[in-house]
């Protein structure tokens, strides 16, 4: 539906106006969304603002935070930010944070507890600045329109309903109306027109390319060929991959073995690319639920594909909606920095305990999924990815089904069914303490590293139970 109210938002031209109608220091609880990713351009120019304000007490609610975000780090270091909660982070922000920590913490929630926490207040937030590419005088925005389209806005979707103020930056603002919009107008406060949001070739920042790498062409066929073993591959499944290039080549080996066996999947969700929309083209899948787009060629597809359809972070992964997508999904292909021999999985940090990214829909998804997978090379950099115990747990093993390398395949003990479905396969099929032996011969079993006392930082499950600490490098 478009805006009922018809009611045209006050239209502000610079963030020191927007201020003179409101107090900034009333207002120190701030949220941004990150679907422009390294091409944002919204989050610093509205913290420069507070930067050169020098207003202190900030609590940051960032969905992700990428390189670009220079503004979040000279907060920082001028010491005028206490807590940053978000659910993905790198670059020198995460770095600056390893090291010398927050004045209060950092909290890594996931993408469905995020929405979550802002929907039952748990996450309060004062002013949500939300960058729109398309939007109207009435307040109503979509993200897959515009000079810097972005696709999919889910991220940002619960802070625009449950922020106390709520502005919507935008440089693309029009008169006409906009049907189905994912902000809807009744929720905006003011609009903040801008001559740019962002760069929206930015979006495509990290590999979303198809690996050719002999180890990672060799994971994505164990990968394919365990799913087709266990019968996940049948009329109707569902499916969800990131953007990584050990990922992409499975969606590519499932694509095969689909067209192969006539087979056509009811949906495939999170973040969509280029090889989604090209399945959805051919016919292979009736839906797509998008909550981010990671190429600029899947947010072209949103508009042409009415089967392609922008959903919020809530309906995506939160636990307590009851529409909530991903509780149907029967296989998700995930990558691991670390696992242990309980099949805990980090994404969080390295293994020195540089914060390098977070859970994103990572653990959302392995909670919900019937399978889900872990697709990583058995040895990174001279680094053996099994460990005793990971230095950051991003997901918790008892979600995690199936840990696959290109020297073999590990299947959780808890999941019985599955190592039943396997006996007689000619899968290369080892317990995960066989696959660290094997590891272990050619890298040595890696020493732990001794953690410093202090604590920075904690990962919140969507449950809001505490599942780890980060400490301090």
């Amino acid at each position: 539906m478009s805006n009922s109210h018809n009611k045209k938002i006050k239209v502000i031209k610079s963030i020191d106006e927007l201020f003179k109608l409101i107090d900034i220091k009333d207002h120190t609880n701030i949220s941004f969304h990150h679907h422009l990713r390294n091409g944002d351009g919204v989050i610093n120019y509205v913290l420069d603002k507070y930067l050169r304000e020098d207003i202190s007490n900030l609590n940051l609610f960032p969905s992700s935070i990428f390189p670009s975000y220079t503004k979040i780090l000279e907060l920082i270091e001028k010491g005028l930010v206490n807590n940053i909660t978000t659910n993905y982070l790198n670059g020198p922000v995460a770095e600056y944070i390893s090291k010398n920590g927050l004045k209060g913490m950092l909290t890594m929630q996931t993408h469905g507890g995020r929405a979550r926490a802002i929907i039952e207040g748990v996450n309060k937030i004062d002013i949500t600045f939300i960058a729109a590419p398309y939007a109207n005088v009435y307040g109503d925005a979509v993200g897959y329109l515009g000079k810097n389209k972005c696709g999919s806005l889910g991220y940002i979707i619960p802070d625009s309903k449950h922020a106390k103020l709520k502005v919507l930056v935008t440089d693309n603002l029009v008169e006409d109306e906009i049907f189905n919009p994912e902000i809807s107008g009744e929720n905006i406060d003011y609009i903040l027109e801008v001559d740019s949001i962002g760069e929206k070739k930015g979006i495509v920042s990290g590999t979303t390319q198809i690996t050719t790498n002999p180890i990672g062409v060799k994971i994505a066929k164990n990968t394919s060929r365990l799913l087709f073993e266990l019968g996940l591959i049948k009329p109707g499944f569902s499916f969800q991959s990131g953007a990584g290039g050990v990922s992409l080549r499975v969606t590519k080996d499932l694509k095969d073995i689909m067209v192969r066996e006539n087979i056509k999947a009811s949906f495939f969700s999170g973040g969509i690319t280029k090889y989604h929309v090209e399945m959805l083209e051919s016919g292979l899948v009736e839906k797509l639920y998008d909550v981010q787009c990671f190429d600029l060629e899947a947010v072209d597809s949103i508009l042409r594909n009415k089967s392609h359809i922008p959903i919020s972070a809530s309906t995506y992964a939160n636990p307590k909606n009851p529409n909530q997508i991903i509780k149907d999904l029967d296989i998700v292909i995930l990558g691991a920095t670390e696992i242990d021999y309980n099949f805990n999985v980090n994404v969080t940090t390295d293994s020195h305990q540089t914060l390098i990214g977070g859970s994103g829909g990572h653990s959302d998804t392995a909670s919900e999924a019937k399978v889900s997978v872990i697709v990583s090379p058995l040895i990174k950099g001279r680094i053996p990815v099994i460990k005793d115990r990971v230095t950051t747990i991003t997901t918790l093993g008892k979600n995690i089904d199936c840990f696959v390398t290109e020297r073999g395949i590990a299947i959780n003990p808890l999941r019985k069914d599955l190592i039943e479905k396997l006996k007689g396969s000619k899968l290369k099929i080892h317990t995960i303490e066989e696959l660290g032996n094997i590891a272990y011969k050619y890298t040595k079993v890696p020493k732990c590293i001794i953690k410093c006392d202090k604590v920075i930082g904690e990962v919140v499950d969507r449950t809001f139970e505490v599942i780890d600490k980060i400490y301090q490098k």
